[in-house]
């Protein structure tokens, strides 16, 4: 998507954040390829680190409140041969049964929109897909967040029929909200929805799915 790391190893991904972090992984039980990722930040190991990465994006004070039960998750990733809904529902399911089993309830993370829309390097698409979801998807005020870095969507095109990205379409049907106005990741060359997911939120197919309950 053009991102533009600076981490002293070409062609990997790596932040102060990952050594921190719990990393989950899907593999192909034949091949042993790695399909899937994400990491997950415990409470535990954010108060040690001082952060999670939504800080260095949004100001989070609203949330102070459910810090000690939120995890944060990020560096979601399924391989281009794998994405046909299987992998994504594994990583979930694992995921709730971390949550269920360490008693956290609450997760948070950004969710990013390419700038790039039909080949050109823009900000409409993610301005017209927050323009949809502010309508829609919002969470209670008393969790709102402020980007630090704000797309400006007020001097963008956010009229266009675009749909969100299939990661952020899937959070949606699980009950996730978007807590504010997207963030601008020039690294990464994307816009950060921040949004909150809770356990107790998950429609009843899900938490049976997920949780046999």
């Amino acid at each position: 998507m053009g991102a533009r790391l600076e981490n002293g190893l070409p062609g990997h991904d790596v932040d102060l954040f990952d050594e921190y972090c719990e990393h989950l992984l899907v593999r192909d039980a034949q091949t042993r390829k790695v399909v899937g990722t994400y990491r997950v930040l415990t409470p535990a190991q954010a108060r040690r680190l001082g952060s999670t990465y939504s800080d260095t994006e949004f100001d989070l004070t609203r949330l102070r409140g459910v810090r000690e039960r939120m995890v944060e998750l990020g560096r979601s990733c399924v391989h281009e041969d794998y994405r046909h809904g299987g992998v994504i529902l594994a990583l979930w399911g694992a995921l709730a049964e971390f949550m269920v089993r360490n008693r956290l309830d609450t997760m948070i993370g950004c969710a990013s929109i390419p700038m790039l829309h039909e080949g050109v390097v823009s900000g409409h698409a993610a301005a017209s897909i927050w323009n949809q979801l502010s309508r829609t998807h919002m969470a209670d005020i008393e969790y709102r967040v402020l980007p630090r870095l704000a797309l400006p969507v007020e001097q963008l095109d956010g009229s266009l029929m675009v749909e969100p990205p299939a990661l952020i379409k899937g959070y949606l049907r699980l009950g996730a909200k978007v807590l504010g106005a997207p963030a601008w990741d020039p690294d990464f060359n994307t816009a950060d929805l921040p949004m909150l997911m809770r356990i107790g939120d998950l429609p009843p197919r899900y938490r049976k799915h997920f949780l046999g309950a």
